[in-house]
Parts: structure tokens; sequence; C-alpha cells
């Protein structure tokens, strides 16, 4: 029970409501996840169990992309659909393809982005979210994000229907935000959808309804291996020379370029390691005794 899960997570769930069902389901408390979702999202998310929660920081997250609708009218205060409604004004033209285009480019890139003040960010050692919560005027300072690229999937009355993929950290609800503010009028993210992350899909994620108790200790629901999740680390096999040395914590000889590797036997993820003096690998996660592939 060493693996990756990924779940299609429904609205209304925190990360954290999915990580206790699949702690359930896996009979087990060692599952962490890879990037959380806000409740009101739907899709992807990746999941460690066992042992390989220890590769969680190794694992690709990146680009993540996003299906959302952007509802412009109104702003709201989480900027999204659960929020209250704030500043009013009419929808722009979402037909007038220049202007939308110029709107567009200029939220794409390494971009300064206000995040929401319902956001998890600490304030004074407190979560923004729980700030704005309790009524107070949350101002958080703008951060540097990077936006890979919006595609434009359909327009339908006053919604943009768009796909986005980005960076770690970066809000899509803030872009739904600025994109209003960018085209004259007000906007909020109607619907928000994560559907891959890194290498990850979302066509490839169990329905939450499918981790029933004791699903994954039981063989119903099966863990993916997480060597393709660690994205383009070396692949290093082992003979049984290295994985003597590996169990004692020595470095092993490096046939494989690059700075970081997993090394393997028999293809499965064994150790993750650092590039050493000498041409070696030292290990910095080792998963000897795992079924982790």
């Amino acid at each position: 029970m060493d693996g990756l899960l990924y779940v299609d997570k429904p609205a209304g769930m925190t990360s954290h409501d999915v990580v206790a069902v699949v702690r359930r389901a896996a009979r087990s408390k060692r599952v962490g996840h890879a990037g959380t979702l806000d409740p009101f999202a739907t899709g992807l998310l990746v999941l460690a169990v066992g042992q390989c929660t220890r590769l969680l920081p190794y694992v690709m997250g990146e680009p993540k992309v996003y299906e959302a609708v952007i509802r412009f009218g109104h702003e709201t205060d989480t900027d999204d659909s659960t929020g209250t409604p704030t500043i009013q004004l009419p929808s722009p033209e979402l037909h007038d393809e220049r202007a939308l285009s110029e709107a567009i480019a200029g939220l794409t890139g390494a971009i300064a982005q206000q995040p929401p003040a319902y956001s998890a960010k600490h304030v004074d050692g407190q979560r923004a979210y729980a700030l704005a919560r309790r009524g107070v005027d949350v101002v958080l300072p703008p951060v540097t994000v990077v936006v890979h690229e919006w595609i434009v999937l359909g327009i339908t009355d006053a919604r943009l229907h768009v796909r986005i993929s980005c960076g770690g950290g970066t809000y899509v609800r803030a872009l739904a935000r600025d994109l209003g503010r960018a085209l004259g009028s007000a906007a909020h993210c109607e619907s928000l959808r994560r559907v891959a992350s890194g290498p990850a899909s979302v066509v490839d994620a169990v329905p939450l309804a499918a981790l029933t108790p004791g699903a994954i200790a039981e063989g119903v629901v099966s863990l993916q291996p997480p060597l393709m999740a660690l994205g383009g680390v070396a692949h290093e096999p082992l003979d049984d020379a290295a994985l003597e040395d590996l169990s004692f914590g020595r470095a092993v000889r490096a046939t494989q370029d690059g700075e970081l590797a997993a090394l393997l036997r028999d293809g499965a993820v064994v150790a993750i390691a650092r590039r050493a003096p000498g041409d070696r690998w030292q290990p910095k996660v080792v998963l000897l005794g795992t079924s982790a592939a």
C-alpha cells in the first residue's frame, strides 16, 4: 500500500476532507497531498499513501491546468461564486476579440497578482481567510506568479469558458477578477476544475465515491506508481552491490546525467538521490522495503 492516488475531488469538500476519506480507504494514517484545491473547485488531487508520502516534495506538480467559467457583471468578496457580491458593473462585449486578447495578454507570463482575501496566505501568523471571515479588511501584497497560456473554450451570455495553464501559487479566482477589471467590468470565477498537475491527469483519477472504507487496503482501488510523477529525474538502476550500499545510506555510483535521480531496483523506486562529488548519488529519501514502483 505504497503509491500515488489521483482523486477527482467534488465541489464542497476541502482537500483535508479528501485526505480523511483516503485514510479510511487505505486504513492508514500515512496519506498526504501534493497541492490543495479550493473547496468550491473540482478535479484532480494528487495524493500519496504509505512511505510514498516521503516522495511528495519531488512530485512534479507543474504546469497546473484548469478549466474555469468566468462570470462577468459583479465581483465577490471571495472572487468566486461562493462569496457575497460586491462591485457590480455592466458585462463587457466578450465577442470583441481584440479587446479580449489584449486583456488576456496582460495576464499572461510572469505577472504581479494580488491573492484573494479569502486565501490560505498567512497574515501575522493567521490565515487570511480566517481574518476575512471575522470581518477584518485583508489586503494582501502582490506576488509574482506565472501564467503560461489561456485558451478560450467558448462564450455563453456573460460567461467566458477558458482553459488556463499556470505555475504553482497562481489563483485562478484572482485571474477572473483581474480579467473583469482589465475589460472595464467586474467578474468572478463561477466554476473551477483542475484537469492536470504536471504529468498527472484527471482522466486517470478515481471518483471519491469509489473510495469506500478499506477500498485501497483490499485492492479494490489501485495506487499509481510514483515514477512517472517524479518528472525529469534521472533513472538509475541498482545492482546487488549498490543496493547493499544504499541500505547503509552510502552513496552509489552514478551512470546517468542530472542532479536528481530516482534509484531503481527491478523498476521500483527505492530512493531519491542527489548528485555528489565523484559521480556518485547521495541518497536523500530511502524507501527500501516498500513496494513503491
